[in-house]
């Protein structure tokens, strides 16, 4: 058996680390636990937290070609985080600038969710516990 225990981390590329990087910490209240740059290669690495537990490695790179994104592309669909209320959760993004879809209720478990999108466009969800 291989024995997976959990996802390490999601590795995440920015146009502009900066912006990025003030999104994720700021607006969705990740926690910076270190940074790098890294000369060789002219590209920033974050290692960023949530709740305490790494989870985001956020890179810049020099001209990172674009992320087909839709419809449907083949690839990483969206990375969902759960929230107690996803009203109250979309409402705050909201007033902080960030634009959040309709919510809807997922027919197979009846919980809400909706979706937005970081500085990149790389799609994002919340979805309620």
């Amino acid at each position: 058996m291989l024995g997976l225990k959990q996802v390490h981390h999601i590795a995440i590329i920015a146009t502009d680390y900066g912006v990025s990087k003030a999104f994720y910490c700021d607006v969705l209240g990740f926690t910076l636990q270190s940074e790098v740059y890294r000369e060789d290669r002219d590209s920033w690495k974050g290692d960023l937290a949530l709740n305490g537990r790494y989870v985001i490695e956020l890179f810049s790179f020099p001209f990172p070609p674009q992320r087909a994104s839709r419809p449907e592309a083949c690839g990483l669909r969206h990375l969902a985080f759960s929230v107690d209320d996803v009203v109250k959760a979309a409402a705050c993004l909201e007033a902080q600038g960030v634009k959040c879809e309709a919510v809807r209720i997922d027919p197979f478990t009846g919980k809400r969710f909706t979706f937005f999108n970081d500085p990149d466009g790389l799609p994002l969800e919340l979805y309620e516990q």
